[in-house]
């Protein structure tokens, strides 16, 4: 399973092993992916995790594979396509809510992740009452960077008013068949390999208390489960469109906008990784970061209660990892 020196591969065992201990993790599977192959992982790769907000990803695409369609357009305010969202507007003067603000997060709506993580299956008549109270702002649409999770369902409400379909079968058609996704899926597994959710509590791991929450209005936000072995597709699929320019034997979404996807739309401030402080940005569904020595690294995390996740590749390269746990919020 090589293709990396021995000597790589054992550091990255070393510090998997060390990272399970430290976060109580049961089960956590690691991949180092070159060419859209896992060539060295711990466990089975097959394992299915949850991915939380790794899906984001995954919905921008569909949503720019209709963007290049016609179908919709990422500069027309998202109130004019369903107009339920006309309450959640900023404060009195400010610029109307587009889908570029809501994929680049400049939609100016307050960071939401542990409301949004425990309500992952709300439904349309509960999130329309969010809708029509007007939620907080922390920024005027479009001037600043701020992680918003309400604004992924509010893409995919705009999906599903335009189009008949929820966004989520977008994904499953336009993206999961075609490229051979077939372990991710928007509902928990149906066979046994996939890892139980847990949390930490008195320093011990213990499964986690509160039922899988299920397929809801945020779901597309951080609904998705998946694997190391098809999220090695996904990546790949992500950084051929860097590497293969070009290429016309496309499928789900072009190579253009793939590299729209990874280009930075909102910086978000400076990084330290490893000892190197760079710049960091958000792209569309993607978290960017411009190493002086690897380049540019494209990455997104994931937590919900029993679940971690990353995802990370150097762009153009073809090589990137992905790490993937059963603890809340373990840090990948």
């Amino acid at each position: 399973m090589s293709g990396l020196r021995d000597t790589t591969i054992d550091r990255l065992t070393t510090l998997a092993a060390a990272t399970a201990a430290e976060y109580r993790c049961p089960s956590l599977s690691w991949g180092v992916v070159r060419g859209g192959e896992v060539v060295a992982h711990s466990g089975t790769p097959g394992t299915v995790f949850r991915i939380a907000s790794m899906t984001k990803s995954f919905t921008t695409a569909a949503v720019l594979a209709l963007r290049d369609e016609g179908v919709l357009a990422l500069d027309t305010p998202v109130r004019e396509y369903a107009p339920e969202l006309a309450s959640v507007a900023g404060p009195a003067g400010s610029a109307a809510i587009t889908l570029r603000h809501l994929l680049s997060m400049t939609s100016g709506l307050a960071t939401d992740d542990a409301w949004a993580d425990r309500h992952l299956d709300i439904d349309e008549t509960s999130i329309d009452r969010v809708y029509a109270a007007g939620p907080t702002f922390a920024h005027r649409p479009g001037s600043a960077y701020e992680y918003s999770n309400l604004g992924f369902a509010m893409i995919g409400r705009v999906v599903r008013r335009v189009t008949g379909r929820p966004v989520q079968a977008q994904v499953e058609d336009r993206l999961l068949g075609p490229l051979g996704l077939n372990r991710t899926t928007w509902v928990q597994p149906d066979h046994p390999d996939w890892a139980r959710p847990h949390r930490v509590v008195d320093g011990l791991s213990v499964p986690e208390g509160t039922p899988l929450l299920g397929d809801g209005e945020m779901a597309p936000m951080g609904g998705l489960w998946s694997c190391v072995t098809d999220l090695a597709r996904w990546v790949a699929w992500f950084d051929e469109a860097v590497s293969r320019p070009d290429a016309t034997d496309w499928v789900g979404l072009s190579p253009a906008s793939r590299r729209e996807m990874q280009r930075v739309n909102t910086y978000i401030g400076a990084t330290t990784v490893a000892g190197r402080t760079s710049p960091a940005g958000y792209g569309f569904g993607l978290n960017l970061r411009d190493d002086a020595e690897l380049g540019t690294v494209v990455a997104h995390a994931g937590g919900l209660p029993g679940y971690g996740s990353n995802m990370r590749w150097i762009s153009g390269t073809g090589t990137g990892a992905i790490a993937l746990a059963n603890t809340t919020y373990a840090p990948m």
